[in-house]
């Protein structure tokens, strides 16, 4: 496995660091990484718009699970695209036990947005999930690996699981992943979501090669415990700090919230490097390190390089609409720009970056307007009903669903629906019932406060590209 260069992209939001960040990243010779989060929605809606280009049904074509393949494309290709203001066909909710369309969805939308980051080049390319998101990895994780992804990258939880089950999947073997289960008594029986390449023909097929593990930890002690514990080889760390967009992890010195509140983060939040570096492998410093400055420093701390989220978010090919890109730009400019660490927002529980921004999720008014619906479900979590069956639940669908599900009203309060705001972020808003249009949810880490310093010298225009953020931070 080779080692990879000294920037990684960052896989952020659901199809910002789409395939065409990714490939453009990696022909520069870095690490580009595309996200897996809701990627098999991404890919019915991409097909449903019409698939402008002809992209994904070129990737589609490759794709060596033909029943699985053909089936998407005759349930969701609209050749003419939508109508306007006709809503979005949905896929089925994931479940423990998986169907076989949405199994399929997931491994084909992995697919697929691996291959078209990797077409015509042979330089390595990343896919980034979340460990939160448990029912969807297996599938997307064997769709992207048929696809010969590189790397794989996943944060927001603790992913021991994650080593073994690429080394069983790289031999076409059955694997298994233990599933959350909120309201778990002790000495229950566990329940694992299991996923069988049998299932897809995989008995019949040649190995794969078994991508490298880059965990994402926020303390050394998470580093130290994966390496001890996890199910098979990790080959490097990204160490993220609680400065970086997206999922953040909670403070470890207790619940204390500052005059906004905010989380407040302290000394023992603060990665010991020195530990890190006794661990013996490589690691990238993200979070608050896109700059020259943040690339200088993290070299010297004996980092292999640092990862990069925020520059690279609002460029030409990131995947957020264009009338997002230019508002947060037009902010940074004007010095305007707010992110704020929103300990609420997300229904994981874990505090998550936002961006305030005119017309988005960020004004609670707007947000508080919205009718209540899960119907994309990836951050639902498991829990048993009464009757000792499973159940799922998500704290920001409707407050009587939630309740009656055996969750508490407090656990509602300023839940936000991620799933439907960040398909609205890249332009694939949901339209609910009634007309109602989802509104996007901007995250960035607090790097974006000084993405004016990286404008102005770079580029005149407008905007700018991925190969002036790489040039910018190699100081070229």
């Amino acid at each position: 496995m080779n080692t990879p260069p000294t920037i990684i992209q960052g896989g952020m939001g659901v199809a910002v660091s789409g395939w065409r960040l990714a490939r453009a990243v990696s022909l520069l010779g870095q690490l580009g990484v595309v996200s897996g989060t809701g990627i098999d929605t991404v890919l019915v809606r991409r097909l449903q718009d019409g698939d402008p280009g002809g992209h994904v049904r070129r990737a589609v074509e490759r794709f060596p699970i033909r029943d699985v393949a053909t089936s998407l494309l005759d349930r969701y290709f609209r050749p003419d695209g939508r109508e306007p203001g006709q809503p979005y066909l949905r896929l089925p909710l994931a479940t423990v036990e998986g169907s076989r369309l949405q199994r399929g969805a997931l491994m084909l939308g992995a697919f697929v947005e691996t291959f078209l980051a990797k077409e015509g080049h042979d330089r390595p390319v990343g896919m980034n999930l979340l460990t939160k998101i448990q029912l969807a990895t297996l599938p997307s994780l064997y769709g992207a690996m048929l696809a010969g992804v590189d790397w794989v990258l996943m944060g927001a939880g603790i992913p021991m699981a994650i080593p073994g089950a690429l080394d069983r999947m790289a031999r076409n073997e059955a694997s298994s992943l233990r599933i959350d289960v909120v309201n778990a008594e002790r000495g229950a029986p566990p329940v694992d979501t299991v996923f069988d390449p049998a299932d897809f023909g995989g008995g019949e097929r040649a190995p794969l090669r078994r991508p490298g593990f880059l965990p994402i930890v926020a303390s050394h002690s998470l580093a130290s415990m994966l390496i001890k514990r996890a199910s098979g080889s990790i080959e490097g760390f990204i160490v993220e700090g609680p400065t970086a967009g997206g999922h953040n992890a909670p403070p470890r010195g207790g619940k204390t919230f500052d005059e906004l509140g905010q989380p407040v983060y302290g000394e023992r939040d603060v990665v010991d490097l020195d530990k890190l570096r006794e661990i013996g492998l490589p690691f990238w410093l993200a979070g608050g390190t896109g700059s020259p400055e943040g690339l200088r420093e993290a070299l010297e701390l004996g980092a292999t390089g640092i990862q990069v989220g925020t520059l690279f978010a609002f460029c030409d090919e990131s995947g957020l609409t264009e009338e997002i890109k230019r508002d947060v730009r037009d902010q940074v400019r004007s010095g305007r720009a707010t992110v704020r660490t929103d300990p609420r927002a997300s229904p994981t529980g874990f505090p998550f970056k936002v961006v305030s921004l005119e017309g988005t999720n960020s004004e609670e008014e707007r947000y508080e307007d919205r009718g209540r619906v899960c119907d994309l479900g990836y951050l639902r979590e498991v829990y048993r009903t009464p009757t000792g069956d499973l159940g799922y639940r998500c704290a920001a669908e409707p407050v009587d669903a939630y309740v009656r599900k055996g969750g508490t009203v407090e656990d509602t309060v300023g839940r936000k629906c991620l799933c439907n705001a960040l398909l609205a972020d890249v332009g694939r808003a949901q339209v609910q019932k009634g007309g109602e249009v989802e509104r996007p949810l901007v995250t960035s880490g607090d790097d974006l406060t000084h993405l004016g310093r990286f404008l102005p010298s770079i580029t005149e225009s407008e905007s700018y590209s991925a190969a002036d953020v790489v040039r910018y931070l190699l100081g070229r």
